[in-house]
């Protein structure tokens, strides 16, 4: 079977031709990251527009690598949500009309399944049950259960910012522009261990994240607030120890709690160099990490998701809509 994952959650417009559910044929993506780095974040409206432009091309490319023609296609997914409202609907209706053309199944696709699902892609491994999924994104971080095929449990979540979205602040405050996620850690990778110590959020709810009172802290620092202002490269290691630090402490206690098997480290700062080699180290069980290139927004990950739906007989209709704001679990 080979189906068609696109995402247009944000402000990437990608598509890919998967076989089978593992078997990566192509993966083309159109990055807007230029484009909004002036603004310092994505700009709903414009990453819109650009996704109408992009998708005629993108799909080209993905047909072209993959060396399929369109009507080898059997089936076609898309992300329906969580994302931006916009973003969401070009991808949607673009799906919607090809399905339509092509007489094939169509299948909307929650995003955060998708990048679990990226852990298998291009591997000969099976998921194991239960499973741990730390999903950790610009917009989420959220630690789900995964029970089964399609069976989620999210038991921790950010009660504030996300870990992406912290980072991307934080990046703001110490003039390193967007997306901030990587230039944090460039940047940090200079410094062996950070002598300055910054906070972590103690909550009631032993899984949750908080990182607003960190990205606070940082903000006074800058100001002077605290007296001396550490360099940038010692700041940004102290925010990335603490982020990371909050992020594998949680994962590990509910994998170890939960009776997980093994931990899959998801989304797009799953593809930060600490946090990959810290969960790794401090984890009593398997850590699935997938590939960098895997761990950003890519339709390959959609595709996948959608194959085991797909080959037991779920389908949406032609009437599938979008829906931001959805969660998993």
């Amino acid at each position: 079977m080979k189906i068609l994952g696109i995402e247009t959650s944000c402000d990437e417009t990608a598509m890919a031709v998967v076989e089978d559910g593992r078997r990566t044929l192509s993966s083309a993506v159109s990055s807007q990251v230029e484009l909004h780095a002036k603004y310092g974040g994505v700009v709903p409206e414009i990453a819109s527009r650009q996704h109408v432009e992009a998708v005629i091309p993108i799909l080209d490319e993905a047909l072209r690598t993959a060396n399929v023609s369109i009507d080898q296609i059997d089936a076609v997914a898309v992300t329906y949500g969580p994302g931006l409202a916009g973003a969401l609907l070009v991808g949607v209706n673009f799906a919607k009309a090809l399905a339509y053309d092509l007489g094939v199944p169509i299948l909307g696709v929650n995003h955060l399944e998708g990048h679990i699902y990226a852990a298998w892609l291009d591997s000969d491994d099976e998921p194991e049950f239960p499973l741990l999924a730390l999903i950790v994104s610009g917009g989420h971080s959220d630690v789900v259960l995964v029970k089964g095929h399609g069976e989620y449990e999210r038991i921790g979540e950010t009660v504030d910012d996300a870990a992406g979205e912290a980072f991307d602040k934080v990046a703001r405050l110490l003039g390193l522009g967007f997306p901030g996620g990587p230039a944090i850690d460039n940047l940090a990778s200079s410094v062996e261990s950070a002598s300055l110590r910054l906070p972590r959020a103690r909550l009631d709810r032993p899984y949750d994240f908080s990182f607003s009172g960190l990205k606070t802290k940082v903000l006074q620092i800058t100001r002077g607030e605290d007296g001396d202002i550490p360099n940038r490269e010692e700041l940004a290691a102290a925010f990335q120890e603490s982020v990371v630090d909050s992020l594998v402490t949680k994962a590990v206690k509910a994998a170890t709690d939960h009776g997980a098997r093994r931990i899959v480290l998801a989304g797009g700062v799953a593809a930060n160099t600490l946090l990959r080699k810290d969960l790794v180290a401090r984890s009593p069980l398997p850590v699935i990490l997938p590939p960098a290139a895997l761990c950003t927004d890519n339709g390959a990950m959609i595709a996948a998701a959608a194959y085991r739906r797909l080959t037991a007989g779920e389908r949406s209709n032609l009437d599938l809509d979008v829906e931001p704001g959805l969660k998993i679990g």
